[in-house]
């Protein structure tokens, strides 16, 4: 089976969520099981120099965007063992950052058509095209009215995959019929229009063979109006098409056995977890108390994590309890303003750490006892998988895949990885909290407890098998 993934980022060459960490992830899960996968991004100016000195140029070719020919140079280099494809085009891609533009509607038609355009070039026919989020959305669309009549792209068979359906790439009329060459007619109530304007992802979710999501509680929970975004009912109306199939993590690479970035690498011995708490401990300068339960966060500082939460309960909890609690992330200033006072009023017992440090993130996992994710919605998460796969206990809330991948602790059967709440509400968190911290000092419930998370299978192998599924399905008709 011959599959390639379009993507707006993937790791290790550019990131700014979860996103980029599946695409780098899932495709070598899938070449495991016999696939050939390839991939393919836009050549961003912040790939490091490190990645771009490897890539080789393979060719080029022109994409028309409205009346414009742009130029498309088709570059690849190899990583552990999957083809990574990057278009190139500086008008669009040489830029700061990657996303955030006035012309992103533009930048990513240019960028669906370049996808396409580059097949011949390169003489790869994948049987199936896999799009992510709302960047790669109209592919399927352009397949089917610009491409289809060309026997070189008949064949193709498109998926679709809703990463976080709160961002759908909105965008005037004229990127439909102007930029992409899309005709009118798809421009209907049951096409592409959305209250007068363009929407990429429901061009995904309608033209493509099939539709996923990245966990099964948030394929239920985008189909109602609170989650749904103005969607629910279309997203309803697909039936069998809709899936929901929970992300993993790369294993090998989030594996505190072998973790280059912690003070004392362990699996499962908790005695030597303890020793990366007190390494952490000194690293960010509060007292070094190995009996003290600290409470973690790693997360983007947005709205969304449920950190209005955390605000209403933190000095609550720091002033009355025993317990330390850090914090790593960026995001909104107010939130990010708040932290830090909030550090400074309990110097003692928090350290807000207001930067984005990929191996710090890997020390805050490894040395703290628990990790607070009480988001307000979450489409999968990875960030609790991470957790779990390092021995730190997770706080959730029951939303998305946070609510698949974490069972709460039951002290009378021993079984759970984690704790949760169900209600979107800072007392029964702060209830929760109190819960994991009571059971944190009684041994035998923490060592069950913590056991369960570090002995979970968090790889990628069975969500793998189930993308398999699909293909094979749609393939066969």
């Amino acid at each position: 089976m011959k599959l390639l993934y379009a993507a707006s980022e993937c790791g290790p060459f550019i990131k700014t969520g979860g996103l980029a960490d599946v695409i780098a992830a899932l495709p070598k899960a899938l070449r495991s099981l016999g696939t050939e996968i390839r991939v393919v991004l836009p050549k961003y100016k912040d790939i490091p120099a490190e990645y771009r000195e490897r890539m080789t140029h393979l060719g080029e070719t022109r994409v028309q965007v409205g009346w414009r020919q742009q130029y498309c140079g088709i570059e690849s280099l190899v990583e552990d063992g999957v083809t990574i494809y990057f278009i190139d085009n500086e008008y669009y891609f040489g830029r700061d950052g990657i996303y955030g533009y006035m012309d992103d509607g533009e930048r990513f038609a240019y960028f669906n058509r370049a996808v396409l355009d580059m097949l011949p070039v390169i003489d790869y026919q994948p049987d199936v095209l896999h799009c992510h989020d709302w960047h790669t959305a109209m592919i399927p669309l352009l397949l089917e009215d610009v491409y289809r009549h060309d026997p070189f792209y008949s064949g193709i068979k498109t998926v679709f995959t809703i990463h976080n359906l709160l961002y759908q790439g909105v965008f005037p009329y004229e990127v439909l019929v102007d930029l992409l060459g899309i005709h009118s007619r798809y421009f209907t109530a049951d096409g592409v229009e959305y209250y007068g304007n363009l929407n990429f992802m429901k061009a995904g979710i309608i033209y493509s063979d099939h539709v996923t999501t990245v966990s099964p509680t948030y394929a239920s929970e985008i189909q109602t109006g609170y989650y749904g975004y103005g969607l629910d009912g279309l997203l309803s109306a697909q039936g069998a098409r809709l899936s929901g199939i929970v992300n993993g993590i790369d294993t090998k690479s989030y594996n505190p056995a072998n973790d280059p970035h912690l003070a004392v690498k362990y699996r499962s011995d908790l005695q030597k977890k303890t020793q990366n708490k007190i390494e952490l401990q000194q690293e960010l300068g509060l007292p070094v108390a190995p009996h003290v339960p600290m409470i973690s966060m790693v997360t983007r500082l947005v709205d969304s994590k449920g950190l209005d939460l955390v605000i209403r309960i933190l000095d609550e909890l720091l002033y009355y309890d025993e317990v330390q609690f850090i914090v790593l992330g960026t995001g909104d200033p107010s939130y990010e303003h708040w932290f830090r006072e909030a550090a400074n009023r309990y110097p003692n017992k928090m350290s807000a750490q207001i930067r984005f440090n990929e191996p710090l993130s890997r020390r805050f996992y490894a040395g703290s006892d628990l990790f607070l994710m009480p988001s307000k919605f979450e489409p999968c998460g990875i960030s609790q998988l991470i957790a779990m796969r390092y021995g730190s206990v997770p706080i959730v809330r029951e939303t998305g895949g946070l609510n698949d991948t974490v069972q709460s602790y039951n002290e009378f059967t021993g079984e759970g990885n984690g704790f949760s709440f169900k209600n979107y509400n800072a007392h029964d968190m702060m209830h929760t909290i109190r819960r994991a911290v009571s059971l944190y000092r009684q041994p035998e419930h923490w060592r069950k407890v913590t056991k369960n998370a570090l002995s979970g299978d968090y790889s990628w192998s069975a969500s793998a098998k189930q993308y398999m599924d699909i293909y094979e399905r749609i393939i066969t008709g």
